[in-house]
């Protein structure tokens, strides 16, 4: 192993706006702000995801690749259906199937829980 992750920075207009987004699709708290940099993880100790300012940020086209991803997030749901109708009511819209795009622009899906994982929402 050369390293380990420490948090997934997303560039975005609004990182507050967008981690709070986040924060609420993920059920985890916001464990730093600053005017530029807003991180959501389990705890002030552990990684997560980042979002950082980006004044000129282009938001992606999915699936246009003119225009690409740039990333992506799976989205471990109990119920697609339940979950895309919370994530609408947080700010998403709905593109595609089971594809969302955050207040952003970034898309993301919700993924039904396979089998073998524990329920989200126990």
């Amino acid at each position: 192993m050369i390293g380990r992750l420490h948090h997934l920075a997303i560039d975005c207009p609004d990182p507050l706006r967008l981690a709070g987004f986040y924060a609420a699709v993920l059920g985890k708290p916001i464990t730093y702000r600053s005017a530029d940099w807003v991180v959501v993880a389990d705890n002030d100790r552990t990684s997560g995801l980042a979002f950082q300012r980006a004044a000129d940020h282009i938001p992606p086209r999915w699936p246009d690749p003119a225009q690409p991803q740039q990333m992506h997030l799976d989205v471990m749901v109990d119920d697609v259906d339940a979950a895309g109708a919370a994530v609408i009511a947080l700010g998403a819209r709905h593109l595609s199937g089971a594809v969302y795009e955050d207040p952003a622009g970034h898309p993301f899906c919700l993924i039904p829980r396979p089998g073998w994982a524990p329920p989200v929402n126990p």
